[in-house]
């Protein structure tokens, strides 16, 4: 590990700087304030939804870190150069970069059209590889990074109706697997976290039955929460976690095995 990277028991990322895309609401705020928790200063970045980033922000700061909102489409590469620049003359140079940022798309293949498949594919691999992009630098020469992409079950399993986006997951972790191989040597570890299903915005077109339903196929015998997926995203991004990398982790209540 770097040495200046430092490290306690309480905050273990004290002295880091993450980012989180997409970080306004729902899983993606639940990461921010579990990063600040532990220590790191955080950036939160949305597109549109101020009023709630600045609320996650504020969160953030109660624990005594440092926190920022940042609006950026990360599907565009000027306001995601835009984006780290404000960061890193704020906060300083990330060394944890958590892409989540996304949406999902219900739809018969027959009747998605090219334009929210290439949405699809711009949001979920275009994004990442833009934001990651811009990360290397730092990281390579600071011999320390920790990267995570948000994937989800259905880019592991595929899912009825949702082709554009099972397909935009799966190439986040292939994505994941073939960069963490590239990066390994430079002391930066890339691994996906695939949530199952999770009880946010993203669900609430469900029927009470349909949402019943996933409950009682899950063994756990309840839907996920965003703070399930942030503990497992805040252990990725631990020094501690050094050795692991390239790994899919479905934080799915048993759902798919």
């Amino acid at each position: 590990m770097n040495e200046s990277i430092q490290f306690s028991t309480t905050r273990p990322l004290y002295g880091q700087v993450a980012v989180v895309t997409g970080a306004s609401r729902g899983i993606g705020s639940a990461i921010a304030i579990s990063l600040a928790k532990a220590g790191a200063s955080v950036a939160v970045n949305y597109v549109s939804s101020s009023n709630q980033a600045l609320d996650v922000v504020s969160v953030c700061r109660s624990f005594g870190s440092q926190a920022m909102a940042i609006s950026a489409d990360v599907t565009k590469e000027p306001q995601v150069a835009s984006l780290f620049t404000q960061i890193e003359a704020t906060l300083g140079a990330p060394s944890i970069l958590v892409n989540n940022a996304g949406h999902a798309l219900t739809s018969l293949l027959i009747d998605t059209t090219p334009q929210q498949w290439d949405d699809m594919m711009s949001m979920h691999l275009k994004a990442p590889y833009l934001c990651i992009r811009r990360s290397l630098d730092h990281m390579i020469r600071a011999k320390y990074g920790r990267i995570i992409n948000i994937s989800s079950i259905w880019g592991i399993v595929g899912g009825s109706c949702e082709s554009a986006y099972s397909a935009a997951k799966g190439g986040v972790i292939a994505f994941t697997k073939a960069l963490s191989k590239e990066l390994a040597p430079s002391g930066i570890t890339v691994n996906a976290v695939a949530p199952g299903v999770v009880d946010t915005d993203m669900i609430q077109d469900l029927t009470e039955e349909d949402r019943d339903s996933l409950v009682t196929q899950t063994p756990v015998g309840r839907l996920g929460t965003p703070g399930d997926i942030a503990a497992l995203v805040t252990f990725l991004a631990n020094p501690g976690s050094s050795f692991l990398t390239g790994q899919v982790i479905s934080p799915n209540g048993g759902l798919v095995t």
